[in-house]
């Protein structure tokens, strides 16, 4: 399975990382109303990037866990490779 290192920004990807930061969640207003984000930081063998989490997923995930990411969008935010779930995309926890 690809690795951090090969994401490209304006692409689906699928890979496996561990989280290893999650973010204080923050407050935003968007076009759908106000919501809670988070940023957790994802490694693994290759290199380090953020996943982008919303809502209820802020409390699903939390440091140490590995996830498969299926399907994340990957997009280039200031200037900074960043992976979110777009209208597809899938974390798993792998025990």
């Amino acid at each position: 399975m690809p690795g951090i290192a090969t994401l490209r920004a304006n692409s689906n990807a699928t890979f496996l990382a561990t989280i290893t930061a999650v973010s204080t969640p923050r407050e935003v207003t968007t076009s759908r109303g106000s919501s809670q984000v988070a940023d957790a930081t994802l490694q693994d063998e290759t290199g380090t990037t953020t996943l982008t989490l919303w809502g209820e997923d802020i409390q699903r995930y939390s440091v140490g866990q590995k996830v498969q990411i299926t399907d994340g969008w990957v997009k280039d935010f200031r200037g900074k490779l960043q992976v979110s779930m777009g209208r597809s995309g899938k974390i798993t926890v792998v025990p």
